[in-house]
């Protein structure tokens, strides 16, 4: 049933697929080569990333705030729980599209797309699912065109924030994840994914009871 929903959500976007294939595998790239000061790929990937599952999730959103679709597959089978569902198995499966594109990009030209190591991937899905699973709630909540602006002007900073950040928390000698959590990256790729799951499994549950209220 939610597999089915989440082919509905790709098809509905089915005509950004191209532009997205495309900015998965030169944004990550282009960030890369215009910010210097930071070492590695994960700055390029994580906002790249974060742009890429915005667009695509803000436009089947909006498709489906126009068409009235939440009301239409209300009145079939589907249960309001599998469309929930099946809007964070749609994000998750975006960020594993933007990650094996990037992966193809680091081999083919490592020289502009550095590898990313298990705790920086792990890191970019904490964030995201930080970001995915406090919007998507509110997006439930007070309805599309009222939770749009405010999640597109927090995106629209980020580019500017986040580099920032990172670059200050370099220069303090203080961005080392290993110094942080003194474990192998490995395990801490495995620590944020697991961190990362269950914010979005909290998310998910409030989106179901939220959702379960509103009148379509």
């Amino acid at each position: 049933m939610v597999f089915h929903l989440v082919k509905k959500d790709f098809l509905l976007a089915k005509k950004y697929w191209i532009v997205m294939l495309v900015a998965a595998f030169v944004l990550p790239i282009f960030i890369h080569t215009r910010v210097d000061f930071i070492t590695g790929g994960f700055l390029g990937f994580f906002i790249s990333t974060l742009f890429i599952q915005y667009l695509l999730f803000n436009t089947v959103s909006m498709i489906e705030y126009k068409c009235k679709g939440a009301a239409l597959l209300c009145a079939t089978p589907y249960t309001r729980r599998a469309m929930v569902r099946a809007k964070y198995v749609f994000i998750l499966a975006i960020f594993a599209g933007c990650y094996m594109l990037y992966s193809l990009s680091a081999l083919a030209i490592p020289a502009l797309a550095e590898s990313l190591s298990a705790s920086e991937v792990g890191l970019a899905v904490l964030i995201l699912a930080v970001f995915f699973g406090t919007m998507i709630p509110v997006q439930y909540r007070y309805g599309y065109e009222k939770s749009k602006h405010i999640f597109m002007f927090i995106l629209f900073l980020f580019p500017f924030v986040f580099p920032v950040m990172l670059k200050s928390m370099m220069q303090a000698n203080r961005f080392e994840l290993h110094d942080v959590i003194p474990l192998p990256q490995t395990v801490q790729g495995l620590f944020f994914g697991v961190l990362a799951l269950l914010i979005l499994g909290i998310s998910m549950e409030l989106s179901v009871r939220i959702y379960a209220k509103q009148s379509l």
